[in-house]
């Protein structure tokens, strides 16, 4: 009994051990199991690759936009309908007739011949051939001669004759002209009564000259965005027995687009001349004047701001001077007003030409002095509703070498000639205003007033034969459709003169008014008439050179 409790704790314990290694050896397969596991999932974690998920495709939608209902507004700058440029500054002759050209704008062929007091015969004609497109030439003349009957030699005339010419391309054109004139003046400014028998050619000053032109310049912008004009100029010029010039001018401008606003402009310039004299004793005088220079500058150009700088090298006769060449406008905010200024400089070249242009009763000149002009300006322009505009300008123009005239003060001299005097220094406070009405081709009318104050001379008491004021005015008036009026003024200050013996005065000014008319038959033949002077005045715009007094002058005009 007891021998098999025994066995049966045995067996009991033998079992317990063999459930106990059961357990143990399913927990060791377990934890292999999950240690297998264990391992997979790490492999599986190292194999993993992250991707970017793809970008969605944005579709836009197809709904109109909002239609814009702001209206735009845009600024329209139309320039006035200028058609008439009578505002033209001319030299004061002893007739005082101041012939209109404007008449003939558009006109290929016509002749205008008149006759009128003072014994006055007038020839005034024209020819154009081409076609305006490949070539056009051009022929024009004219002549006119007084004799005066208050003063005795008080004679003169005027012979002009020239012909241009202009041959287009496709980019370019070739131009060319010729031009012949004489000018025929007398001396009558002397004593008569102390002189009464001079002979009318020792006093007849005359004056010839031929002048040669030529050019070549684009007519459109090269691929480069140059502009060129190179030209020259030849003229012959000579006075009667005591005078021969020849003046060379070679201009050679070139100019370059940069964008829409900048520009760059260089232009060159020599102005050479060669003046002798013809029967001076005890040796004829010869003279050599030259002039060089190069203007290199930098042009903006915008809707309100518009600019120039540069300087300008010039070589007067070998001495070297830097002059400057700014210039300034601005436009206001409202766009009705402009306001400009500017530091120019310049030379004024004194050969005999221009200054018997300038003053046809000068005698022979021994030197040339060109002048140096300085100007320091700033004024104010504006253009008022459709038609009108005015402009004013107040500046100070400094001289250096300023030629002045000086009437002869001898009693009993044969010719009463003006002599050219040097003013080393100068000054000239400037004043100058324009106004201007212009409709088209019915109605225009133009004023100027310039005013000159010369102070700081040196070298001479006053500034001979200068100027104080001048103003000029000219009307021109379309009143029916075949009937035309026209009227011109011209009025100045009178200007400082020596006295014999000494001393100075100054002369009375002059004023000088002229109206005239013109009525067109048809399409060829028009009748017109000018009276000039129309207030008598006897004036001398040259000390003891008076001028005619009321003259008139008629005649027609034909186009063919």
């Amino acid at each position: 009994m007891q021998k098999s409790i025994f066995y049966f704790k045995r067996i009991n314990m033998y079992n317990r051990i063999v459930i106990m290694l059961f357990i143990s050896v399913c927990s060791l397969h377990a934890l292999a199991q999950d240690s297998t596991k264990r391992q997979q999932s790490i492999d599986i974690n190292s194999a993993y690759k992250p991707v970017l998920r793809n970008a969605v495709k944005i579709n836009f939608s197809g709904s109109q936009l909002s239609a814009d209902t702001s209206r735009p507004v845009f600024n329209y700058n139309i320039p006035a309908q200028n058609l008439f440029y009578a505002y033209q500054p001319i030299s004061l002759r002893p007739l005082a007739l101041a012939q209109d050209s404007n008449l003939y704008l558009g006109t290929r062929k016509y002749l205008k011949v008149g006759f009128g007091s003072y014994t006055t015969p007038y020839v005034k004609a024209g020819l154009s051939f081409g076609d305006g497109k490949t070539s056009l030439v051009n022929i024009t003349g004219s002549y006119i001669a007084s004799k005066g009957n208050d003063i005795k030699y008080q004679d003169y005339s005027q012979l002009n004759i020239k012909g241009s010419g202009s041959y287009f391309g496709e980019k370019n054109e070739v131009y060319a002209s010729a031009a012949v004139s004489q000018n025929k003046y007398y001396l009558y400014g002397y004593d008569h009564g102390a002189l009464p028998n001079i002979n009318k050619d020792d006093i007849r000053n005359q004056f010839q000259e031929i002048t040669l032109s030529g050019g070549f310049r684009n007519t459109v912008s090269n691929e480069l965005g140059l502009s060129y004009n190179p030209n020259m100029e030849i003229n012959f010029f000579n006075s009667k027995d005591k005078v021969n010039e020849t003046n060379i001018k070679v201009t050679a401008p070139v100019e370059k687009t940069l964008g829409e606003s900048f520009s760059i402009k260089v232009e060159a310039k020599a102005d050479i001349t060669k003046y002798s004299t013809v029967g001076v004793l005890p040796d004829n005088i010869k003279v050599d004047n030259n002039i060089v220079q190069i203007a290199p500058s930098i042009l903006y150009a915008s809707q309100n701001i518009k600019f120039n700088g540069g300087v300008v090298p010039v070589w007067n006769n070998g001495d070297f001077t830097l002059l400057p060449n700014i210039q300034a406008e601005a436009q206001l905010p409202e766009k009705t007003f402009a306001l400009q200024g500017g530091w120019v400089g310049r030379f004024v070249k004194n050969n005999y030409r221009s200054l018997s242009g300038y003053n046809p009763y000068i005698g022979q000149v021994f030197s040339q002095t060109n002048t140096k002009e300085m100007e320091y300006y700033g004024g104010i322009k504006a253009t008022l509703g459709k038609h009108f505009n005015f402009s004013a300008k107040a500046g100070l123009v400094q001289y250096t070498n300023l030629a002045l005239f000086v009437n002869d003060t001898s009693l009993l001299t044969t010719q009463n000639e003006f002599k050219v005097v040097n003013e080393s220094k100068a000054k000239n406070f400037r004043i100058h205003g324009d106004v201007g009405y212009i409709n088209q081709d019915k109605f225009t009318f133009t004023a100027g007033l310039t005013l000159n104050g010369y102070t700081n001379l040196k070298d001479n008491d006053k500034a001979w034969g200068t100027i104080p004021m001048e103003f000029t005015s000219s009307l021109r008036w379309w009143a029916f459709k075949r009937f035309m009026l026209k009227a011109d003024a011209y009025l100045f200050g009178g200007s400082k003169y020596l006295e014999p013996g000494g001393g100075n005065k100054t002369s009375d000014g002059g004023t000088d008014i002229s109206i005239g008319a013109e009525y067109r038959i048809n399409k060829q033949f028009s009748l017109w008439l000018d009276a000039n002077n129309l207030l008598n005045d006897k004036y001398e715009r040259w000390h003891k050179y008076e001028v005619y007094g009321l003259n008139l002058t008629g005649g027609i005009l034909i186009k063919f």
